[in-house]
């Protein structure tokens, strides 16, 4: 038996390690990553955004006032020209990329290309790319674009950049415009499997070269910072007291950060828009010796993002993020900026932290299902599950990205094997129980004992409980004058007959011993009233005695008369034998006293007695008659025994 079970658990245990593993590998699914956005956005709404960024967006408005798009590129430069003359902004981000030449005004672009070279505060984009594009002269925009870089990235991390980027190219600039502008950042961003905008990628490896990414450069021209260390869970700003400390993943060749997002307003910005159409209108206003549409005040000491989000296919910049299914493109790299100016970034809890917190919550769930009963294993489970989302979202709270599904399946998974276990466990409980007990228990009762296993004890216990003795008087020579055919048959019929009136009293037959019984009332089954319970059995079994006289005396058989005795009192109950072989037996004075008390049925010629102990508790439901007080062998002190005549008040 023991094998067996051992047996029974290495296979479960192999199972569920098998499902640990299998769940684990797919677990950057589909209901992580919403609970993951959930937890993201809850905790936006109490995240307010800087002030200190302002985004200028080419919108609907602009459109409509100043033109259709495209727009010729000097207009681009009206709005770098405000900012940079008219205004005291600490800094520009354009997020945009300058690619295909304008061929209808190329005295626009020239005009822009050569502008640019007088915005010092400028900071613009560059794109990396999967798919080969050979510029023109591929070497030479290379060493270009490094130059643009300004700052120092050093590696310090253990296996650098393991990965080889799969970057091919870059965004192939007009070379004017590559060589004028002061400073280039990328604005590449990094959709999950789902479509879904939740990091980004701060540090760029094209061609075994690192470039930041705007937010990043746009940072360190902010702070002037211009020296950076990546290990392999930060990056750090290399100055005196390490101001910046970014958690980072190390993933395709690249160093990526969890964006920590801000609440976003109707419109899907999370900060302070402003329409490009009133920076150009207050530009023409200023040249003309107008008051500006805009106060340029509100550009006073903040960093500005430039870019586009409008209707216009050419111009829509919508990203999918937790916190907006229409997140505008620039505010992504405003939010990353955001981040980093104030070290708040979500950071990823590690692998073993997350196989060690699903491991927890298996055990914690396991160990429930199995040790309580069902309905309060199933309220600990939901309640652990409530707790567990209660602890994800405090983490969160705190910027920390854990795994929120992954251990909620786990929980289940838990309740699933345990069940399993205990399904195991019990069936061998059961069998047990069944095979000590079933001889002596009805199927109802026995159904009822199995299905509250817990409260059945193998092994033994002292408790109270009443027995009954009944013995057929006379059946020594009753049985002399009968073959051994006719003896069986009369036994047969006569416990046929008394056995159901045992049962259905809630009593179970411990014994039958010749051509009398040894019935228990109390144990295994809970009855508090057992002492009644055991006078109403005696009392039927008379009446059916009764009967059987009558049907025996038609037949021509002899007349059988039976003793009762009844005791209550403490005896030892429970299961008895070898761990192969069990027995349910009772043990004990009591046992002794309801047999001694049915032998005085010859003394006194009746047929039902009980004892003290037993009438105290059934006086109520009893009309009986004082017999005297007797001595029960192996007993010090005699004891008073009454005559049962009837039932009253049952």
């Amino acid at each position: 038996m023991k094998i067996e079970q051992e047996k029974s658990l290495i296979i479960l245990a192999f199972a569920s390690v098998v499902i640990f593993f299998i769940i684990y590998i797919i677990g950057t699914s589909f209901f992580e990553l919403k609970s993951y956005n959930f937890l993201v956005k809850t905790i936006a709404q109490n995240s307010k955004a800087s002030d200190d960024i302002v985004l200028v967006v080419i919108d609907d408005k602009s459109l409509h006032q100043i033109g259709r798009w495209p727009w010729r590129r000097t207009k681009y430069g009206e709005i770098f020209e405000y900012l940079s003359n008219y205004t005291q902004a600490k800094q520009i981000g354009y997020d945009a990329i300058v690619v295909a030449p304008d061929v209808e005004h190329p005295e626009s672009d020239k005009k822009f290309f050569n502008d640019i070279k007088n915005y010092d505060k400028l900071i613009a984009g560059v794109g990396f790319s999967n798919s080969e594009f050979k510029n023109v002269d591929e070497k030479l925009y290379e060493k270009m674009l490094f130059e643009k870089n300004g700052i120092i990235i050093e590696d310090q991390r253990n296996n650098k950049y393991k990965n080889p980027s799969s970057y091919k190219s870059f965004s192939t600039f007009q070379k004017d415009y590559l060589k004028n502008i002061k400073n280039l950042g990328s604005v590449n961003t990094s959709l999950d499997n789902d479509g879904y905008i939740r990091k980004i990628e701060q540090i760029i490896n094209y061609k075994g070269k690192l470039y930041p990414s705007l937010g990043l450069l746009m940072y360190s021209k902010y702070t002037g910072i211009n020296h950076f260390v990546l290990t392999d869970k930060y990056l750090l700003a290399k100055n005196n007291n390490y101001s910046l400390k970014m958690p980072i993943t190390n993933e395709l060749g690249g160093a990526y950060s969890n964006l920590y997002f801000y609440k976003t307003d109707e419109d899907g910005y999370s900060h302070q828009k402003v329409s490009a159409s009133d920076i150009i209108k207050s530009l023409e206003a200023i040249k003309k010796g107008e008051k500006p549409q805009l106060n340029p005040e509100i550009f006073k000491d903040k960093i500005v993002f430039v870019g586009a989000n409008a209707n216009a296919q050419a111009l829509q910049d919508i990203k999918r993020t937790p916190v907006s299914d229409t997140f505008s493109g620039v505010d992504i790299q405003a939010t990353n900026l955001d981040n980093i100016l104030n070290n708040e970034f979500y950071r990823s809890s590690s692998s073993l932290y997350n196989i060690l917190n699903i491991i927890l919550v298996f055990i914690v769930a396991f160990v429930l299902v199995c040790t309580l009963p069902i309905p309060m294993a199933i309220l600990s489970c939901s309640c652990l599950m409530l707790i567990y989302l209660i602890f994800a979202f405090f983490m969160f709270a705190h910027k920390i990205a854990i795994g929120i599904i992954m251990p909620e399946i786990f929980i289940l998974l838990a309740i699933g094997c345990a069940y399993s276990y205990r399904y195991l466990i019990e069936g061998k409980k059961k069998e047990k129980i069944q095979s000590a007990m079933g001889k002596y228990l009805s199927k109802d009762v026995m159904r009822n004992v199995v299905k509250n296993i817990d409260s059945v004890k193998l092994g033994g216990k002292r408790a109270n409980v009443t027995v009954l003795f009944a013995d057929i008087r006379g059946f020594t020579s009753i049985s002399e004058k009968l073959s051994a055919e006719e003896v069986t048959r009369i036994l047969n019929e006569y416990f046929t007959a008394i056995v159901p009136i045992i049962e259905q009293n809630k009593g179970i037959l411990n014994k039958f011993m010749g051509d009398a019984v040894l019935a228990v009332f109390g144990e295994p089954i809970k009855n508090e009233n057992h002492a009644l319970s055991a006078i109403i059995c005696a009392d039927n079994m008379l009446k059916k005695v009764k009967q059987l006289q009558q049907k025996w005396l038609e037949e021509g058989k002899p007349k059988i008369e039976i003793g009762i005795g009844i005791s209550t009192g403490e005896a030892f109950v429970g299961n008895i034998g070898s761990e192969e072989r069990l027995e349910y037996t009772v043990i004990g004075d009591t046992v002794n006293t309801a047999s001694r008390i049915e032998n005085y049925n010859k003394v006194y010629r009746t047929k039902f007695l009980i004892s003290q102990e037993t009438f105290e508790q059934v006086q109520k439901y009893v009309d009986v008659i004082k017999i005297r007080e007797v001595t029960i062998r192996g007993k010090e002190k005699k004891i008073n025994i009454y005559e049962v005549l009837r039932l009253i008040n049952v």
